[in-house]
């Protein structure tokens, strides 16, 4: 093949598109054995199915397979580009169209492009970062200056999706040796020459063909740098013809060009120009037609790259299209008997049985600066344990959580003396050193305004064992800065020691019981700590620290010039769990949270203060209403309360933190439907939702009782965004107070 096309970038939203569907497509392939004799030998007209890639419209294909099944047309070849080469890799691997329409439903393609792995899969230490500050912006920063990650959506959340879904015995099986004959078409990103993927591992071959530069990284084949085939050919008919195609059925979902009114802006005349150049490869296919061949184009108006929500219609269009070709598409049909026993064929590869043998041997090359020591014990493998060829992959693609790898890839083989894993990692150097950036604020109608520029800086793999060194500077209403010098206890250990420094400048407001403000105080403090914990697999923690603080005190408001300086030790353990699948809006998971600390100034013989808090978040969901049910409760004894009520969804309508006590307790239910959703490289879900709180504080020597506690309720639109979530709402308790909120930022 000498096919040589000029390169270029690739639209960046048809990729993310692309990565969502393959995911659905491929996860349903059966491995069937090759089409019998029988089948083969009948002398009729070999028929190729090519397919087009095109994004969401892709579904289409999915319909056209399904219509093409209902006439008995049978399909002897398959060649497909980016979303056709996931759509016909897996119908060439012994999928049912069945399997491939429940798949396009149940998957969640937000999910699907998102940014990186499912948070639920993340380390301790990366969910630990999202509550410290929520925003998804990340940089790279080095001492050169600061650079984007190499793409909009992760390319570990990509090939995690594709492996998971890949049936067992497909993901490594050669494309050659399918139940049907099978081409995947990329592009060489050296030389603009098109490649046909003919004896490529399936995984490899549509990953190849899905590499959208500019969104996905390229991936390397036989010293070959390749990306998405689209750029070259987008509808491969030449190689569908070469592979021995008498008729060929062409499905082109393209997405046609834009009118001159929609060319308002810069990315839309960007878009057009690459739109121009891929629609000329795929006329001068359409030229390669022949006229016994039949070309397919859905009705697919309105129906953009990112319209996940769309399957069903892109699906019937597909159908559609089949449909209004039927009297071209009736001669090549095969009697009833005989179609069923060449679908039977195609769909009855034998499974390869996965037994559990002994690992022999587990190696994990070099990368970068990660130790492969620590990813060896990350993985969780260990010779001499019975494990299967999923587990060792499933092993493998966990080490994606850890934030800073590029691509896992795991090689399992077979001998005489047992299983050996070859773990092959490629370190994301832009994610060694990580700039997250983010801003909060909310704002009442009370005039209670508070801002904050915040950013986080992570250097991981100082040294061997994988200690990292986590930085955060807050800037606005109140200035923080923390330094904390992370170290496990051995190369990949859950056990770790962190030693950190802290210093802040902050206000706070003192309330009377009636929840009046009488003084703003200004605190200047810092302090030295070192803790010792242990991470509980991916969701927890148990940790106990010691600290050194100094803090000096004005009352500001009203103004008094004494300065009052205090010394303490503070000794605290807590406990924590965090499974919950995103920040923003919860619809699964739990976060929890017990802790108790000890307080006692410079004097030996001074009473210890102590505070205890439990924080619970469970997380819940139901079609498209999700929300979340939380509870808080906590004790002071000899110091001041720092769980105090009050704002936005901790007693909406009421003062921000004006309840104070030396107990304090809080409950809520929170839910909202999902009534949209941003562009995926702005934000997720738009809800509408409310809450229901009830809560108060109250001294140690009086019970909690009905007459304690106070009732509130607020009405909101959330906006999952890339800083965090964003709240438009309105509250009111009970006793008459309201308020309306501008919130961005987590509320727990």
């Amino acid at each position: 093949m000498n096919r040589v096309q000029p390169m270029t970038g690739f639209r960046l939203l048809a990729a993310a598109l692309c990565c969502g569907f393959f995911l659905s497509a491929a996860a349903i392939a059966q491995p069937v054995s090759p089409v019998t004799p029988e089948v083969q030998s009948k002398p009729r007209p070999k028929v190729a199915l090519v397919l087009s890639g095109g994004g969401a419209r892709g579904f289409a294909h999915i319909g056209v397979l399904r219509a093409l099944q209902e006439l008995r047309v049978p399909v002897d070849i398959v060649v497909g580009t980016s979303m056709g080469s996931v759509v016909g890799g897996a119908y060439a691997a012994g999928s049912s169209v069945e399997q491939l329409e429940l798949l396009v439903r149940r998957t969640d393609w937000a999910a699907v492009v998102a940014d990186r792995p499912p948070r639920d899969e993340l380390v301790f230490r990366r969910r630990e970062e999202d509550l410290l500050l929520p925003s998804r912006i990340e940089l790279g920063a080095q001492w050169d200056g600061v650079t984007l990650p190499p793409a909009a959506a992760g390319n570990e959340a990509l090939e995690l999706a594709l492996t998971r879904v890949l049936p067992h015995g497909a993901r490594d099986k050669p494309v050659n040796l399918l139940q049907l004959p099978f081409r995947s078409v990329a592009s060489d990103l050296v030389t603009g020459e098109l490649v046909e993927l003919s004896d490529t591992p399936l995984f490899l071959a549509m990953r190849a063909s899905l590499a959208v530069p500019g969104v996905f990284a390229p991936v390397r084949i036989k010293d070959r740098l390749l990306v998405d085939g689209g750029l070259v050919r987008n509808l491969p008919v030449d190689v569908a013809r070469e592979m021995g195609a008498d008729i060929i059925i062409a499905v082109n979902v393209g997405t046609p060009l834009a009118q001159e009114k929609e060319l308002v802006s810069a990315v839309s005349v960007a878009q057009q120009m690459l739109q121009i150049l891929t629609e000329q490869n795929v006329q001068r296919s359409l030229k390669e037609l022949r006229p016994g061949d039949i070309l397919l184009a859905p009705d697919l108006g309105g129906i953009g790259f990112l319209d996940f929500g769309r399957h069903d219609r892109a699906m019937r269009a597909g159908e559609a299209a089949v449909r209004a070709m039927s009297d071209k598409l009736v001669g090549l049909a095969l009697p009833e008997a005989q179609y069923a026993s060449y679908e039977l064929s195609r769909l009855s590869a034998p499974v390869p049985i996965d037994q559990p043998m002994r690992l022999a041997r587990l190696d994990v090359a070099p990368s970068g600066h990660i130790n492969p020591q620590e990813l060896a014990v990350q993985s969780g493998l260990k010779v001499g344990q019975m494990v299967t060829g999923e587990q060792a992959q499933r092993a493998g693609n966990s080490l994606f959580g850890r934030g800073d790898l590029a691509r896992v890839e795991t090689e399992v083989r077979d001998d005489g003396d047992g299983r050996s894993v070859l773990i092959k990692p490629t370190e994301a150097d832009w994610a060694r050193s990580r700039l997250r950036v983010g801003l909060e604020f909310s704002s009442d109608s009370h005039d209670n305004n508070t801002f904050q520029f915040k950013f986080m800086h992570v250097l991981s793999s100082v040294n061997d064992w994988g200690a990292e060194l986590r930085t955060v500077v807050n800037l606005g209403t109140q200035r923080t800065f923390g330094t904390q010098f992370w170290q496990p206890l051995g190369a990949g250990s859950q056990w770790y020691v962190a030693p950190s420094l802290q210093h802040g400048i902050v206000t706070r407001d003192i309330f009377d019981t009636g929840g009046f403000r009488q003084a703003r105080y200004g605190y200047n403090a810092h302090s030295a700590t070192f803790a010792i914990g242990r991470q509980l697999g991916r969701w927890g923690d148990l940790r106990y620290s010691v600290s050194r603080q100094r803090a000096n005190s004005q009352q500001s408001i009203p103004y008094q010039p004494e300065v009052i300086s205090d010394r303490e030790t503070v000794r605290a353990v807590s406990y924590n769990v965090d499974s919950l699948d995103t920040i923003a809006f919860p619809t699964r998971g739990r976060l929890f949270n017990i802790e108790w600390q000890g307080r006692q100034n410079g004097d030996a013989n001074a009473a210890v203060a102590t505070q205890q808090r439990v924080q619970w978040l469970e997380a819940f969901h139901l079609e498209r209403w999700a929300g979340h049910l939380y509870g808080e409760w906590s004790r002071n004894r000899g110091a001041s309360s720092t769980s105090n009520l009050g704002g936005f969804l901790r007693l909406s309508g009421t003062m921000p933190e004006s309840v104070a006590g030396a107990r304090t307790v809080l409950a809520r239910v929170v839910t909202a439907r999902s009534i949209g959703s941003m562009p995926a490289a702005l934000g997720g879900d738009v809800r509408v939702g409310f809450s229901l709180e009830t809560g108060g504080a109250y001294s140690d020597s009086a019970s909690l009782h009905r007459n304690t506690l106070r009732q509130a309720a607020s009405a909101f639109i959330s906006v999952d965004t890339r800083f965090g979530p964003l709240y438009f709402g309105a509250g009111k308790t009970r006793d008459g107070s309201t308020s309306g909120y501008l919130f961005l930022g987590p509320v727990w």
